[in-house]
């Protein structure tokens, strides 16, 4: 086989494994459900554990996405009332992965975690101990025609928003 040939069959492999890739990203994500608070009653708990304590969970405003193979990513703001103001600056909503994801950029693996929007527009996850688990830039969509407490919406690049209020960070899987 000649050079030329070799590096043409290198070139073309290159160009089917990311075609392949691609697909494959295309078929986790289309097709996925974004979950209103009415889905979200039938399968998010009342309450959750965190730092030592157990917090309700508020269906009301909650959201997330039901993938095409049935995988969920949730989230709801939880009640606070009962931590230290240094745990509940950081511990706005309960998040639950049941597959590996992406936010901002930063892997994630499945599990159950608090997250929240802090100052300086950013966006924290914490494991259930309340350790950071890392931080990311958070944008403000001022062009949010309706900004909820808690919604997941579409975003129209790829993947998802998760916003509280007008504020949002974007996740994929």
């Amino acid at each position: 086989m000649s050079k030329t040939k070799f590096w043409h069959s290198v070139a073309s492999g290159i160009i089917s494994w990311s075609v392949f890739a691609a697909t494959a990203l295309l078929l986790a994500q289309g097709e996925a459900t974004i979950l209103k608070p009415a889905d979200m009653a039938k399968i998010l708990p009342a309450t959750v554990f965190y730092r030592g304590q157990s917090a309700t969970t508020q269906v009301r405003n909650s959201g997330g996405v039901k993938f095409s193979d049935g995988y969920l990513v949730l989230a709801a703001l939880v009640d606070t009332s009962g931590y230290s103001t240094g745990v509940a600056a950081k511990y706005q909503a309960y998040f639950i992965t049941e597959v590996p994801i992406r936010i901002g950029g930063q892997p994630l693996a499945p599990g159950a975690y608090g997250v929240g929007f802090i100052d300086d527009d950013k966006f924290v996850v914490t494991d259930v101990g309340a350790h950071d688990v890392f931080t990311v830039s958070s944008k403000n969509d001022a062009d949010l025609k309706r900004p909820m407490p808690l919604q997941v919406l579409t975003d129209s690049v790829r993947g998802f928003r998760l916003y509280v209020g007008r504020r949002y960070v974007m996740f994929e899987r």
